[in-house]
């Protein structure tokens, strides 16, 4: 079992069925596995960084589903810290929460705290701290990673740290717009097939997210996670709050939302906190 990192707990991984009760692994667990380590190799260095400065760290996964980010994060992480130090998963499913619940429980990680909220109750909830150090969200579906981001730009959170999953929203509009689209110019051939539809839309989804950020203040990078053999869904976006809005970026980002027909997408990628 040489993929596990030192210090991982084995009782987790098996909880968390990346290991067969036998402590094997399977190539799909492994796979998982090691998406959540390159993740967290992204992650480590914020958390010292911000361990430096604060002491107590507030991490919230966003869509955290099972929680298999958050679980890890704490397990190689927070386990070790003599601190308030909390991470909160939010999730609105239910089942899921109480799952996550039970099984920190049972791990004895009294540092985790899962919520079953929306991104608008998880933005006024009391349950979570007023400063919002990182966000995550890893494989949220739809829309839930604009929820992060959402919910990272009012917290004005330190660094947010987020990989996509598959959004048809954008898509959907594009659709809906095709065919005055093709009336209008050339550029509609981007998206004229189905799976162009598919596909265009999901990368102008996370160049819209990557403007939205960058025009409320923080630095962006975008990178992949791991090699495409392991996922198809493997972008990262790595933002760091710098608090210096960048005017290109607002203009850039109603330059095309306006030029793809995208007008009506304005009030989920122009809000600002």
């Amino acid at each position: 079992m040489h993929e596990i990192r030192p210090g991982q707990s084995i009782e987790l991984l098996k909880e968390l069925h990346i290991l067969t009760r036998e402590g094997k692994m399977n190539q799909d667990s492994r796979r998982k596995l090691k998406q959540v380590y390159h993740l967290y190799q992204f992650i480590e260095p914020f958390l010292k960084e911000i361990a430096a400065e604060h002491g107590e760290l507030h991490v919230v996964d966003h869509g955290a589903g099972k929680s298999y980010l958050g679980f890890i994060l704490y397990d190689l992480f927070f386990k070790e810290l003599e601190d308030a130090s909390r991470i909160y998963g939010i999730e609105t499913r239910e089942e899921l929460v109480e799952k996550s619940r039970r099984l920190a429980e049972r791990l004895g990680f009294l540092g985790m705290s899962f919520l079953n909220l929306s991104v608008a109750e998880s933005i006024e909830s009391e349950q979570l701290p007023a400063r919002i150090d990182l966000v995550t969200a890893l494989h949220a579906c739809d829309t839930a990673t604009d929820d992060a981001i959402a919910f990272g730009l009012k917290k004005q959170a330190r660094f947010m740290v987020l990989v996509p999953c598959c959004q048809a929203e954008v898509a959907g509009v594009l659709r809906k717009n095709k065919s005055k689209a093709l009336a209008d110019g050339a550029l509609s051939e981007l998206w004229r097939h189905a799976l162009h539809t598919r596909e265009f839309g999901s990368h102008v989804t996370n160049v819209l997210r990557c403007l939205q950020l960058e025009a409320n203040g923080y630095h962006v990078s975008v990178t992949e996670l791991v090699g495409w053999e392991h996922s198809m869904k493997n972008e990262l976006i790595v933002a760091t709050y710098k608090d210096r809005p960048q005017p290109r970026a607002i203009a850039r980002l109603d330059e095309v939302l306006q030029t793809l027909g995208l007008e009506e997408m304005r009030p989920r990628f122009c809000n600002s906190p």
